[in-house]
């Protein structure tokens, strides 16, 4: 696999050759930074955590030479935030016991460029390489342009394969804007509950950011606490802990799919939904 930036890395927890590695890769993440993976992606971590038929693989994007820094990483320059951010993603990896962690190292200016085609021919050399049955992104309404990005490349790498060598399913995962508002009948529900200790301890690993002053940690876990309260305003809770998704599987099927249009077709029928209700209350 030949991958557009020398400095990009393929680490294998278990040691085991990077093809072979590679080809075992069931359930694929694909996240902008050193942390997405696990705060959207823990649903397929989960899943293939205990699995001896399932393998979770890792695809992190940007450098993180961007991130925030306070507290002891106050003074760290980027290439030293990008050295430790590396490592803690790395350190995720051993921990979620995944098949293989890919660390593309693309600033952020890089992939948020659309004239620049490199991502997306990295994608999909690593698609190639492990054919997923899953595949986990951000969402394409994402508050975070970065990430928008990355879901944008992911599906046009997916796109351009041959029909044979796409994955069964694609998930858009929350990060920096939940999916409450799709129609429950458009989420997809993904049950961690059984799961919180892995999920605290890979969430922690990312101390350059929590100590900087963002409690990724806390926020992760609670919205997912909250998803599970609020998803039926009429049961008791079935669930302690539920992430969302948004199936972005039709996208990657289908290239004829206007990507603008398909996700502005949810928010049309989420505000529908709201103007519905308001005026049914107004009597109108």
């Amino acid at each position: 696999m030949q991958l557009q930036n020398p400095t990009a890395e393929i680490f294998v927890p278990d040691k085991l050759p990077v093809a072979k590695a590679l080809k075992r890769i069931t359930h694929l993440g694909i996240g902008a930074h050193q942390d997405d993976l696990e705060f959207m992606a823990f649903g397929g971590i989960a899943e293939c955590y205990a699995s001896k038929s399932k393998w979770f693989g890792g695809v992190t994007c940007t450098d993180g030479s961007g991130s925030a820094r306070s507290g002891k990483f106050k003074n760290f320059s980027d290439a030293q935030m990008m050295t430790i951010r590396r490592r803690e993603q790395n350190a995720a990896a051993k921990i979620g016991k995944y098949g293989a962690m890919i660390q593309l190292n693309y600033p952020s200016r890089a992939v948020k460029n659309p004239n620049d085609d490199s991502l997306k021919n990295d994608l999909k050399e690593i698609l190639a390489a492990t054919s997923p049955e899953i595949i986990y992104t951000h969402n394409p309404a994402d508050k975070h342009e970065t990430h928008v990005a990355i879901c944008v490349a992911a599906l046009q790498a997916m796109r351009e394969l041959p029909r044979a060598q796409r994955p069964k399913r694609v998930i858009g995962c929350e990060v920096w804007r939940d999916l409450d508002w799709l129609s429950d009948e458009n989420k997809i529900v993904m049950d961690v509950s059984a799961h919180e200790q892995l999920a605290a301890r890979l969430n922690k690993i990312f101390k350059s950011q929590i100590a900087s002053g963002k409690r990724y940690d806390l926020a992760v876990a609670g919205r997912r606490f909250a998803n599970a309260t609020f998803s039926n305003p009429h049961a008791t809770d079935k669930a302690r802990q539920l992430i969302f998704g948004m199936d972005l599987s039709p996208i990657a099927f289908d290239e004829t799919l206007d990507i603008v249009d398909f996700v502005h077709n949810y928010i049309e029928k989420f505000r529908a939904d709201v103007r519905q209700k308001l005026l049914k209350q107004l009597g109108r």
